[in-house]
């Protein structure tokens, strides 16, 4: 797939994403991925999404008064909690490339008291026009990594590398593959919008971390369950077996995907195509 071509439908995906509002579901996928009922209760209504694949901020170690940058921050689930956690003293600023989530962003910024909080807009592979360098003690990112074109990710690293002070750190929840994908999977594009065909390999995600110049890596599978997002109907519920047992003879309901190749027993991401929700943490020395 062209890298253009994937700007374009993620950013169309994206789109209709922040139309959407917190909702049963969001909280139900985001309480699977680590987040407590007390940080879904403090979120500023309408800024989760349902779109996380981790918890970044439980890795993070965020203190008061430290400056916080979000990369893919959508309509500022992470942000708005890490901002609780700078303090009046710090800041926490938000990237997104998708000008309907920096819009939706704002306008729950606007109703808050975040006066610590900017969000601006930028392609993750290249802020040097919106972030100076040097700048942040720490960068979270929240599934959002694995939807830059592979070739243009090592951009993302580096650029992570550059916006840290001496001593900061990264700390990101993505979507990784223990082994490479099938070649349909990933020329599908529905897939790569949803987190997974653009899905880097454990020890690809390493290189970059290296290539960059980082040190102190440590990549940790959760286990958390990617079947959620399939599995959880909008009132928060479970859907049973459908998603993680026998696909149906059509594909409708909670396992419906553009996908007709996966067969009965593929259907399972963790175990099919070997993807788990990673933290990646690292520090630049």
């Amino acid at each position: 797939m062209a890298s253009k071509d994937i700007y374009t439908k993620v950013s169309e995906h994206y789109s209709a994403a922040s139309q959407a509002t917190s909702s049963k579901y969001s909280s139900a996928v985001a309480k699977s991925f680590g987040y407590t009922d007390e940080e879904l209760a403090d979120a500023p209504e309408g800024s989760n999404l349902g779109l996380s694949c981790g918890n970044p901020l439980a890795m993070a170690s965020i203190a008061e008064g430290e400056v916080v940058v979000d990369l893919g921050s959508g309509a500022g689930f992470d942000v708005f909690q890490a901002a609780r956690k700078v303090g009046p003293s710090g800041k926490v600023i938000g990237v997104d490339m998708n000008k309907d989530m920096l819009a939706k962003a704002n306008k729950i910024k606007s109703d808050t008291d975040a006066t610590n909080v900017t969000f601006v807009e930028a392609r993750i592979t290249d802020m040097s026009h919106v972030i100076d360098s040097d700048k942040a003690d720490c960068i979270i990112s929240n599934c959002v990594v694995n939807l830059v074109p592979a070739d243009e990710k090592p951009l993302v690293f580096r650029e992570m590398f550059r916006l840290l002070r001496p001593g900061g750190r990264v700390a990101i929840s993505d979507i990784l593959a223990r082994k490479p994908l099938p070649e349909k999977l990933k020329a599908d594009m529905a897939m790569y919008v949803g987190c997974v065909a653009g899905a880097s390999q454990v020890g690809e995600y390493e290189e970059y971390l290296k290539d960059a110049g980082f040190k102190d890596i440590l990549v940790t599978d959760t286990k958390s369950d990617l079947n959620v997002y399939l599995d959880t109907n909008p009132d928060g519920s479970s859907k049973g077996q459908c998603c993680g047992g026998p696909k149906p003879e059509k594909t409708t309901g909670c396992c419906a995907t553009s996908n007709e190749y996966i067969s009965p027993t593929e259907s399972d991401l963790n175990e099919w195509a070997g993807m788990w929700s990673f933290r990646i943490y690292a520090v630049k020395n």
